[in-house]
């Protein structure tokens, strides 16, 4: 439990980081806690977040649910679903799925498309077996990409398929 408490700081240090650095570009954003820390971030409210989201502002969430046990991957989940999110976007240091671990098997292959239930199938640690069935049973498709590589994340945003997995229904 102490260990799961303290990944969820980190990521409210990554929030932190990651805030200053849109902010500094003139992105306007707000940084949401699922743990209450007056002062330094928001607690995160789904009204209040919704808000946030139609005035153009681009939300932040950390700390997981604030709950141990639960991993980033399904908060992200449950915070799409929440939210209404059209996709949830997970930014891996992998350019996307791959039918093997390519660091360990030459001869493994990305997949453009997959679907929900051939992840599980074939158990390609996607996400989280929860993560993945909350985003299954809501059908809000996840795109799994590399952020390293400059301007993926516009290309993801923009819709561009070449870029990444994306798994659907």
């Amino acid at each position: 439990v102490a260990g799961d408490h303290m990944g969820m700081l980190a990521t409210v240090m990554n929030g932190l980081a990651l805030r200053d650095a849109l902010e500094r570009n003139n992105i306007k954003t707000r940084l949401m806690s699922a743990i209450p820390m007056s002062g330094v971030v928001d607690h995160y409210d789904r009204r209040a977040a919704i808000r946030h989201l139609q005035s153009g502002d681009v939300c932040i969430f950390v700390a997981g649910t604030g709950n141990p046990f639960f991993t980033t991957d399904t908060c992200a989940s449950l915070r799409g679903i929440e939210l209404g999110a059209q996709a949830v976007l997970k930014a891996t240091k992998v350019d996307g799925i791959y039918t093997a671990d390519p660091k360990k098997d030459p001869k493994a292959t990305r997949y453009e498309k997959l679907k929900f239930s051939e992840a599980v199938e074939k158990k390609l640690a996607v996400m989280d077996l929860t993560a993945l069935t909350m985003c299954m049973e809501h059908s809000l498709p996840v795109v799994v990409f590399d952020f390293r590589t400059k301007g993926n994340i516009q290309r993801v945003l923009e819709g561009d398929s070449s870029v990444g997995t994306v798994v659907t229904n």
